[in-house]
């Protein structure tokens, strides 16, 4: 019984942790754009891009298409291996689901106004030898009239070795998403990450890579 009660106030301590803004915020968040709808999808990392587009309306393993690469219309070549890369790979998920490694155990209120406000927390490891997740916080922002999860960042508090030889300086993930209106959900709208670092001191791990979400279309009604 007293196990059974220590539970129940440790779930309570829990659930109060969470400020009622995040909360409802995070009941309606997704990451990836909603089911059935189309987008088109820039990727620039590395001085290279493509430029793609999911329709929704297509069958499942042809939903797929590559409109540019590097700026240039794609080769036959280009073309035949993408649809074979893709076909196997056909799901829209793309952004990174952070909020389900999130602690929100504790979360500190970093700001508040009328219209957002702004929480930090720490991160869980995605996986037993995850080394990274202890030096990372994330940071929510919340538009609070639609209770919109408006923005996520994830910051390294100071450097850290991931895996032997390995030395990252910073770390910067920040995804973004609009705001609901005129019976548009929440959409996103950008995932980028920046990384500075070295491998066994003298090769430079530098990469900057942004992904950005245009082009959306609901699904068509029956």
């Amino acid at each position: 019984m007293r196990l059974f009660l220590l539970c129940c106030l440790l779930a309570v301590r829990l659930a109060a942790a969470v400020p009622p803004p995040l909360e409802a915020a995070l009941k309606t968040f997704r990451a990836d754009p909603p089911k059935g709808w189309s987008f088109t999808q820039t990727t620039a990392a590395e001085g290279k891009s493509t430029v793609e587009r999911y329709d929704a309306t297509r069958p499942e393993f042809d939903r797929w298409a590559l409109l540019q690469k590097d700026g240039q219309t794609p080769s036959a070549d280009a073309l035949r291996e993408y649809h074979d890369t893709r076909s196997r790979h056909s799901r829209t998920g793309t952004a990174p689901k952070l909020v389900e490694q999130l602690d929100y155990s504790e979360v500190e209120t970093v700001s508040e106004t009328a219209d957002r406000a702004v929480y930090r927390c720490r991160v869980r490891p995605g996986e037993s030898r995850d080394r990274t997740a202890e030096f990372l916080r994330a940071t929510l922002t919340v538009h609070r009239p639609t209770q919109t999860l408006e923005t996520i960042e994830l910051t390294n508090t100071e450097p850290f070795a991931p895996t032997i030889g390995v030395k990252i300086r910073t770390m910067h993930t920040r995804l973004t998403y609009t705001l609901p209106q005129d019976g548009v959900p929440s959409l996103p709208r950008q995932v980028s990450t920046q990384v500075a670092g070295t491998a066994f001191w003298f090769k430079s791990l530098d990469a900057d890579l942004k992904v950005t979400f245009s082009e959306f279309a609901p699904p068509a009604k029956k």
